[in-house]
């Protein structure tokens, strides 16, 4: 059911999500999106790795492995190179050896890599797929509520962009983090072992790394945020421009909409020139602090050396190490921003699987079988927040097989009765039977079954004409269909088609008329064969000509069967037979056609001023 126009405007507005449509990562710079409690989601989390963990226990071993050949090639070139370094003639059968090895745990390392990024996309993608039905199947089993207070772009954007961080977390960063974190000790460590002299004059300029990069990373947060902002409000312009560019062209508003992008524009490009800018100081600044530590140790190596205290050898080995301790020290950083992102994502993730579902049927519910659709409201109050009441102690009974039609202006309650009736919400107080029970003694599957409904905003779905109008009986024939769409006005249009009932609909039928897409949604209830109909301003997209051939498939459709409708083109109900005048949740006036003009109420003035409103228009 699409959102109520009763309930009141209190969903929040849409999210603003930073980083790039689409870009599961982080990039340099950009703001973090930091988790409410980190080791709580990282707990849940591990609990989706399920059988996976087995295979995480090989990749763990592949980086101890891995890592262990990092941290064995500098040695290894440092013998390499005393080995050509020896005063009274080179070890060739040494230093051949040497090579070999470094070759060979050059490949091993590289093989190692490769197999730890190939297992790790699975296991991310395998634990982000459970993760992913676990989300959609939780939204299938949420209350209608739950819908109403959220926009569909924060949904959307927790299924895809939040699961894609989840996803990169998964794959990148843990391996990252596991990998630097030991690679970092084990440079330490073997620094320390060749010397601690050149350990000391190493990590001279590891404050210098911190203090910059804490520095820039203060001042780049700040711009990437307002750069966020200003794109947000370009793409919110863009956007607003286009889904009404014929009201701007009617308007001759053209240059207006320019100047305006233009300006936004402008403000985008000044603060994004200003962050790239200073987000591109860090690594040429890192590479010349790196460059300066590795100068001191090569100088202070150099003095070591002529004291006989180290050999050029070690000094090789220790430079290498010295890369290998700062590079991953330099990421550290970036990879531990990234993990609080995905663990970000996975918490919102788990704020929605955390979410109340609707109540399970009772116990004792019953299958409702052979519907008649008798309807009694008895005393029903309900309001979407508890302080603000919409419906007050309504009462009303609809016969098996008759009309009902609920009119009154917007906002005075008329869907709410419709999502009482379909338990789309459960009333505050009294209750709703339907042939003699109340409606919370079904069960939902069953009672809400017996419904059809078309409604003012038509949804279609992906796929072809056919499909569309069988999702009200995936079982039809195709006779049924063809029958369906004919009572409906439809098969007409449908057949001028190239391919007919099989073409293919792009998204919600966005290659047909608002018309066409009705007539499609009217067909789908007739081949339905509810019990009782919902119609809600199921005529409003169509044309005058088109609307008396649907009155009267609606008609035959509706003979024998309990309809409600809700319509503000009261010539459309006159037939019905009650017509119920709701105002501010109550119940004002009720009767046929006939009786209520004879009272002259409010329903006699909203007809007469219609009708007034047609004969000015016709003159």
């Amino acid at each position: 059911m699409s959102k109520t126009r009763e309930q009141s405007s209190n969903t929040p507005p849409p999210l603003s999500i930073p980083g790039r449509p689409g870009f599961g990562g982080h990039r340099r710079g950009a703001p973090i999106v930091k988790p409410k409690n980190f080791k709580q989601t990282i707990r849940r989390l591990w609990h989706y790795f399920g059988n996976e963990r087995k295979m995480l226990s090989i990749v763990f071993l592949f980086i101890l492995m891995s890592a262990a050949l990092s941290l064995l090639s500098p040695f290894l070139i440092g013998k390499a190179v005393d080995a050509i370094s020896l005063d009274t003639q080179v070890d060739f059968h040494f230093l051949e050896i040497m090579v070999m090895v470094l070759i060979g745990a050059f490949i091993l390392d590289a093989v190692l890599t490769f197999l730890q990024g190939w297992l790790m996309a699975g296991v991310s993608q395998r634990i982000v797929k459970r993760l992913r039905a676990a989300l959609f199947k939780k939204l299938q089993k949420l209350p209608v509520a739950f819908f109403d207070k959220r926009t569909h772009g924060e949904l959307m954007s927790r299924l895809s962009n939040d699961i894609d961080n989840v996803s990169s977390t998964i794959s990148q960063s843990t391996t990252q983090l596991m990998s630097g974190v030991i690679v970092i000790s084990g440079s330490l460590i073997m620094m320390l072992i060749l010397s601690p002299i050149l350990t000391v004059a190493s990590l001279v300029t590891v404050p210098l790394v911190f203090l910059l990069t804490k520095t820039i990373a203060k001042r780049t947060s700040v711009l990437f945020k307002d750069q966020q902002i200003q794109l947000g409000k370009l793409n919110g312009q863009i956007e607003e421009t286009i889904s009404g560019i014929e009201v701007v062209k009617a308007f001759n508003h053209e240059e207006k909409v320019i100047s305006e992008f233009e300006e936004v524009n402008q403000k985008l490009r000044e603060v994004g020139l200003k962050a790239q800018i200073w987000s591109g100081f860090l690594m040429p600044i890192m590479n010349v602090i790196n460059n300066l530590g590795f100068a001191i140790v090569a100088v202070t190596g150099g003095f070591l050396a002529v004291e006989n205290m180290i050999t050029v050898g070690a000094i090789a080995s220790f430079i290498t190490y010295s890369r290998q301790f700062v590079r991953p020290l330099n990421d550290l950083a970036q990879i531990f921003n990234m993990l609080q992102s995905g663990v970000a994502g996975a918490e919102r993730v788990f704020e929605i699987l955390d979410e109340q579902e609707e109540p399970d049927d009772l116990e004792d519910a019953v299958a409702l079988t052979n519907p008649k659709g008798h309807v009694v409201f008895e005393n029903v109050s309900f309001g979407y927040r508890g302080d603000v009441p919409i419906l007050k102690n309504v009462s009303f009974e609809s016969d098996i097989g008759s009309s009902t039609a609920l009119v009154g202006p917007t906002g005075a309650g008329k869907t709410t009765i419709v999502n009482l009736l379909t338990r789309f919400y459960d009333v505050t107080e009294g209750r709703i039977l339907l042939d003699g029970r109340d409606i919370r003694e079904y069960t939902r599957d069953s009672l809400r079954s017996c419904f059809g409904f078309v409604l003012q905003d038509t949804y279609l779905f992906s796929g072809t004409i056919k499909e569309n109008i069988k999702y009200g009986k995936p079982s039809a024939s195709d006779e049924e269909v063809i029958s369906a769409a004919k009572m409906a006005n439809a098969d007409a249009f449908i057949k001028r088609l190239p391919k007919q009932y099989e073409t293919i609909l792009s998204e919600n039928g966005g290659n047909l008329s608002q018309g066409q897409r009705q007539l499609i949604a009217i067909a789908r209830v007739i081949l339905a064969k509810p019990a009782v109909l919902i119609l809600d301003e199921a005529t409003s997209s169509i044309d005058t000509r088109t609307e008396l051939h649907i009155q009267e498939a609606l008609l035959s459709l509706m003979e024998g069967r309990t309809s409600f409708i809700i319509a503000h083109r009261l010539n459309t109900i006159r037939d019905a037979d009650r017509i119920m005048v709701i105002d501010n949740g109550k119940i004002v006036e009720q009767g046929n056609h006939g009786e209520l003009m004879e009272q002259q109420g409010r329903y006699y003035h909203m007809f007469f001023n219609q009708f007034k409103n047609v004969e000015i228009a016709v003159d």
